[in-house]
């Protein structure tokens, strides 16, 4: 059976990954009679090849909770939750403005992993080549920055861009549940020879993300959205495995047919102590 169809069975049948592994140890009685458990393991090989699973029947849900799973590495949100309760991460971002300039962006990421995305606190610095610095901070209802010990608030176009990371991120599709957000299977789509679940996840503020999550993998490769007339695609690239948990180290951004962002991260770590004081204005 293929990685895929073993997923998908897990989700559909309803047993988790530890549940599914287990089913091929012995009895720990010790008692098993040998012959039959040669007939149990033949019936269970015939199983396994007539549980094939037609990815066109599936339903948003399942496209969503076998992301998560993936994501989660093999133990889904569980493992998310444990594991990510806090988030440090560095790394460059590359911008290029209206006029084509380009500039390059050190940051570093703080992140207090919160119930559900409006109860998350996040916090950005960011460095440029000029030598300035500040601080983008979000706590789920204000956005504010630091400059030099001080609070201001930013302009909004700053603020909505930093917004739409977090809510039109890989978190509003991973935590779908936890921020009460709908989700519809918008069809499939083949680009460039690999085939796509669109998956629709529209949060309570009616803010609409199209995912593209492989068929093969399950893992996201793109996403959409839409803001003022702008169409929005951001790319995924090189996804490694962080703490047992799946990230993507390159993002790259682009505003219609523009590309105006590059991500790279550096390091990430999870589970570090991170202060609350990092997330208050004064």
């Amino acid at each position: 059976m293929s990685f895929r169809n073993v997923i998908l069975c897990i989700l559909l049948l309803g047993v988790g990954a530890p549940a599914a592994l287990a089913q091929n140890q012995t009895d720990a009685s010790g008692k098993t009679d040998k012959k039959e458990a040669k007939t149990d393991k033949k019936e269970e090989k015939n199983d396994n090849k007539q549980q094939v699973v037609d990815p066109s029947k599936l339903t948003a849900e399942q496209v969503a909770e076998s992301t998560i799973l993936i994501y989660g590495g093999l133990l889904g949100r569980q493992n998310l939750n444990q594991i990510r309760k806090t988030t440090l991460e560095r790394g460059k971002i590359f911008l290029t403005d209206a006029k084509g300039r380009a500039e390059t962006v050190n940051y570093d990421r703080w992140i207090l992993r919160g119930d559900n995305l409006n109860k998350e606190k996040i916090r950005v610095d960011q460095a440029f080549p000029n030598g300035e610095k500040f601080s983008l901070i979000y706590t789920g209802d204000k956005v504010f920055g630091i400059y030099k010990d001080s609070v201001f608030t930013p302009r909004e176009d700053a603020t909505s861009a930093f917004q739409n990371q977090i809510w039109h991120g890989l978190e509003g599709l991973l935590r779908y549940k936890e921020n009460e957000s709908k989700l519809e299977l918008a069809g499939r789509d083949k680009v460039m020879g690999v085939e796509y679940f669109l998956l629709d996840v529209t949060d309570k503020q009616n803010r609409k993300t199209r995912f593209y999550v492989s068929l093969k993998s399950y893992r996201v490769m793109m996403l959409e959205y839409e803001e003022a007339g702008v169409k929005y695609r951001r790319k995924f690239y090189d996804y490694r495995y962080a703490q047992g948990t799946l990230v993507p180290y390159r993002s790259v951004l682009w505003a219609d047919d523009k590309q105006i962002e590059e991500s790279e991260i550096g390091t990430t770590t999870f589970g570090q102590k991170v202060e609350p004081e990092l997330f208050q204005e004064g």
